[in-house]
């Protein structure tokens, strides 16, 4: 891979990392609810887990879902139906910080790296990235270089999301600011199905 091609990988996986998308928006909202420190594992999580996707995806997996597309429709369901659950855990949080309930918490490291299997975003950005930046000429060498572009750029990128989330939190330490603001991520959350349906 030449430089130039890996820079234009580090730009593409630096904008699909940024943008928003179910991890993000779970992260701007656990920055709000639980603050940056407490989401660290999330944010690992998902920076592990979707490296993990994009080996899988790279060294095969990919290739075998469009041979299966019974496993494709499985994977889209239950990723659908998980981001429902998160967007409902998320709509009915009120509280900030150490009056939170009871059983709100931030999500786990495991959690975090688990969703990016069932995550749709992810899947189309590694899918994506394997077929555009690898070549058959060096193929395990451009899987593995793809996975260190994302490995570079992820983690930063969402971190920022969680970060943002924290700044917010003083001006969601209202009650009823905080409750719309919850119910708007959840909202968005479940609208970031959309590209899932098509």
């Amino acid at each position: 891979m030449s430089p130039e091609i890996f820079l234009t990988l580090l730009v593409f996986a630096f904008v699909t990392s940024i943008t928003p998308g179910p991890n993000n928006l779970m992260l701007l909202a656990s920055g709000v609810n639980f603050g940056f420190r407490r989401t660290i594992p999330h944010m690992l999580g998902i920076g592990v887990g979707f490296f993990s996707l994009l080996l899988g995806v790279g060294f095969g997996l990919g290739a075998h879902l469009e041979t299966v597309p019974l496993l494709h429709t499985v994977l889209k369901f239950a990723g659908g139906v998980y981001l429902i659950y998160l967007a409902w855990k998320i709509a009915i949080s009120r509280s900030v910080g150490a009056d939170a309930v009871a059983d709100a918490r931030p999500m786990r490291f495991i959690e975090a790296a688990a969703f990016q299997w069932v995550n749709p975003k992810a899947w189309v950005m590694a899918v994506t990235a394997m077929a555009t930046y690898t070549s058959h000429e060096s193929y395990m060498l451009t899987v593995l270089l793809v996975g260190f572009a994302f490995a570079l750029v992820n983690l930063p990128c969402v971190s920022s999301w969680a970060g943002f989330g924290m700044l917010l939190r003083n001006w969601l330490s209202n009650p009823v600011r905080l409750k719309w603001f919850n119910i708007t991520m959840a909202i968005l959350l479940v609208a970031s199905l959309w590209p899932m349906l098509k």
